[in-house]
C-alpha cells in the first residue's frame, strides 16, 4: 500500500491515528483523538471530530463533518454534504457534551449525498440512504431507504444494485452483475454468496 498523502492545506491535530494509504485533502481538519484505517480518502473540507472511528477503505467525500461518537466500518461511503449529528437536541446556551449519542454505520453502507443521519442510531451493512434522506431511527443490513423521514423501499446487493424483493415475507433474489444470491426471511435479507 502507498504512503499517507497529506494536502499541505489540510490540518491533522498530532496524537491522530491514520494508516497507511490514506490520503487527506484540500482544508480537512482531522482532530488529536480520531482512528483512521487503511486506504482512507478525506475529501475536501472534511472535518473528523476526536472520538472518531474510521474503518479501511472509506471515502468521505467533500463537505462532511464526521463528528464524536461516530463509527463507520470498513468500506463505508458517505456522500457529499452529507450530515451527521451527535446531540439530539442540541442548544446553543445549554453545554450537551455529556448528552452525545453513538451512531454505527455498518461495513459497505453508502450515505448518499445530503442526506442526514439523526444521532443515535445504527445502519446496517451494505444498506444504501438515498440522496437528501434523514434517517431517524435504525436501518437494515442491505435496506434502501429513501425520504423525509427515511422510508425502505427495496433491498440493495453488496453491488448496490436493487434486489426484485418484497419488503417483507419471504423471497429469494440473484444480484444481476455479480450473481451472487441473497434470501429475503422474517423481514431480514441474508446474503448467500
Amino acid at each position: 500500500m502507498t504512503d499517507t498523502y497529506i494536502h499541505p492545506t489540510a490540518i491533522v491535530d498530532e496524537g491522530a491515528i491514520i494508516l497507511a494509504g490514506s490520503r487527506i485533502w484540500h482544508w480537512a481538519h482531522v482532530c488529536a483523538g480520531a482512528k483512521i484505517g487503511e486506504g482512507v480518502s478525506l475529501g475536501q473540507n472534511v472535518f473528523v471530530g476526536n472520538k472518531v472511528v474510521i474503518g479501511d477503505k472509506c471515502k468521505i467525500q467533500n463537505n462532511v463533518s464526521v463528528y464524536d461518537n461516530v463509527t463507520l466500518a470498513e468500506g463505508v461511503f458517505c456522500g457529499p454534504s452529507m450530515v451527521f449529528t451527535n446531540v439530539y437536541n442540541p442548544r446553543s446556551l445549554i453545554e450537551r457534551k455529556n448528552e452525545y449519542r453513538d451512531t454505527a454505520v455498518g461495513k459497505g453502507a453508502t450515505l448518499g449525498a445530503n442526506c442526514t443521519i439523526v444521532c443515535g442510531v445504527s445502519i446496517g451493512e451494505y444498506s444504501f440512504i438515498g440522496a437528501g434522506t434523514v434517517v431517524n431511527k435504525d436501518v437494515k443490513p442491505y435496506a434502501l431507504v429513501v425520504g423525509v423521514p427515511a422510508k425502505q423501499i427495496g433491498w440493495i446487493s453488496q453491488y448496490g444494485e436493487k434486489l426484485a424483493l418484497p419488503i417483507s415475507g419471504k423471497g429469494e433474489a440473484i444480484c444481476e452483475h455479480t450473481r451472487q444470491k441473497y434470501v429475503l426471511e422474517d423481514d431480514q435479507l441474508r446474503f448467500l454468496g
